[in-house]
């Protein structure tokens, strides 16, 4: 029968406090996340399901959740071996699938109170939206569905760019797969920002969002 992976397809998958399940199942997200299908294999038969799924995962930075934080009073209570034993329940390759991966820091009560004014959800969807079909007309597919071919295509950097890029991997020592993804993801924040072209600045926030690379 099909499982959470299938059933998440053509939606969100959420898997919160994402290093406490288990290595093994967390190991089968690689082959779907790469393929966008599942196989199956039994005795009397195999199967295969689509699995084109966004996973979306929360974990806190170790077990006590306070791991890196400089606020007063939140002082880690972690041992440098708890925090890596933590931190490797989540796989390299696993990691280097996940385009995204951001740090969402503690904010006090007076910086909630003061926040300044940003898009509203609807502003932020007329926005995403002009973007989807901005790449509906250009490749009939997401940029994240691009395959190697298509990156080389659709994802043109000018020189500065490229140098950019090609120095930030050499320096963070990625892995080809990064490489691509940040190509993907330079090209939606530039397809967001309405600007037909790849710039440097579209490079330089695709890479800040590889948290765990830096």
């Amino acid at each position: 029968k099909p499982g959470e992976i299938s059933l998440s397809h053509c939606g969100i998958l959420f898997l919160d406090e994402f290093p406490e399940f288990s290595r093994q199942v967390l190991e089968v997200l690689r082959e779907p996340l790469e393929s966008g299908e599942i196989h199956i294999s039994r005795a009397s038969a195999q199967v295969r399901y689509p699995s084109q799924f966004t996973l979306v995962a929360a974990l806190n930075p170790c077990q006590c959740g306070y791991f890196g934080s400089q606020v007063k009073g939140h002082s880690c209570k972690c041992t440098p071996d708890q925090v890596r034993q933590y931190r490797r329940k989540i796989s390299g390759p696993l990691l280097d699938r996940i385009d995204l991966q951001v740090p969402v820091n503690h904010i006090s009560a007076s910086e909630l109170q003061n926040m300044p004014h940003t898009e509203s959800s609807d502003e932020i969807r007329a926005r995403v939206y002009k973007a989807r079909k901005k790449q509906e007309t250009r490749q009939r597919k997401s940029n994240a569905q691009l395959s190697k071919k298509e990156i080389e295509r659709y994802c043109i950097l000018d020189s500065n760019s490229k140098i950019f890029l090609n120095s930030a991997v050499d320096k963070l020592s990625l892995s080809a797969r990064a490489y691509d993804k940040i190509l993907k993801t330079a090209r939606t924040i530039a397809d967001l920002a309405n600007s037909n072209n790849i710039m440097q600045t579209h490079i330089s926030e695709a890479i800040a969002f590889r948290n765990f690379d830096r």
